[in-house]
């Protein structure tokens, strides 16, 4: 009797203990309760990692390809929650620089605790950021920034929102023997006419939910395979155009590289 007493005893605590546990993992969410999310950007060229200037992939046209500047803005993220609703996480601007790993993880500031389901970005900078006074636009958005490595036209008055630039066997050599490609994609639109409007609206499934608490702040890992950059909506050579940074010329490029993204996974820590 006291032997059966005491495996009902620990039965029961062994279930009061996991009802607690489930208890305490589900956090309660504050009307208020924030915070960060990481968004970190893995570049792929193929399932290559690249290696600035040696790793080598080939396009869809058959052409070999090396990179030696990527760079793109990310921007205006939301995330739409599993009940549908969405939040709009506006005026963060971020540029990813495959020369510097810091700008590979980025931090989405203040996001409400919820489950989110899904990502929506743009590749690019918005009109209204283009135009708005330029002691406005500081950090990655300030055109003097990144010297040589520079993101904005001051010929164009505008940002390019993704620079790509490398080698090829394809393209004929220039006067310092040299066989270099330049994408250089830009266009928002315009300020006082009708430009062409390169911007691209990226919207993403997340593969689990993502959960954000006031002691929870998860990183959304995206692949960006860069190959994908001459195929899709058209199929580019490098061999027939291998500097473009007119932006009209451009579409092309844009409408390509914004399915270059997709989501590896989420980490919920």
């Amino acid at each position: 009797m006291k032997s059966l007493f005491k495996s009902l005893s620990i039965i029961a605590l062994t279930f009061f203990t996991v009802i607690s546990c489930t208890k305490d993992d589900v956090e309660p969410i504050g009307a208020s309760d924030k915070n960060d999310v990481s968004l970190e950007f893995d570049n792929l060229m193929g399932g290559q990692k690249i290696v600035l200037g040696s790793t080598t992939a080939k396009n869809t046209a058959g052409e070999d390809f090396t990179i030696t500047t990527l760079n793109y803005y990310i921007s205006n993220v939301s995330l739409k929650k599993v009940d549908g609703s969405k939040v709009d996480l506006k005026n963060q601007y971020f540029l990813v620089r495959q020369a510097d790993s810091k700008t590979l993880v980025q931090s989405l500031k203040d996001v409400p605790a919820a489950d989110y389901k899904e990502v929506t970005f743009t590749i690019g900078v918005d009109s209204v950021k283009s135009i708005s006074p330029v002691e406005e636009r500081t950090g990655v958005l300030d055109p003097a920034g990144f010297s040589d490595d520079g993101m904005y036209w001051s010929w164009n008055s505008g940002y390019i929102f993704m620079k790509l630039e490398g080698t090829s066997s394809a393209v004929a050599a220039n006067a310092a023997g040299l066989r270099k490609y330049q994408y250089h994609v830009g266009g928002f639109g315009g300020r006082t006419s009708v430009t062409p409007n390169n911007l691209r609206t990226v919207t993403l499934s997340l593969p689990s939910t993502m959960t954000v608490r006031k002691s929870i702040a998860p990183t959304i890992h995206f692949v960006a395979d860069v190959t994908k950059v001459f195929s899709g909506t058209t199929t580019l050579k490098l061999a027939d155009a291998p500097v473009i940074m007119s932006p009209a010329l451009a579409t092309p490029i844009a409408n390509n590289y914004k399915n270059m993204f997709v989501v590896d996974h989420v980490h919920n820590d």
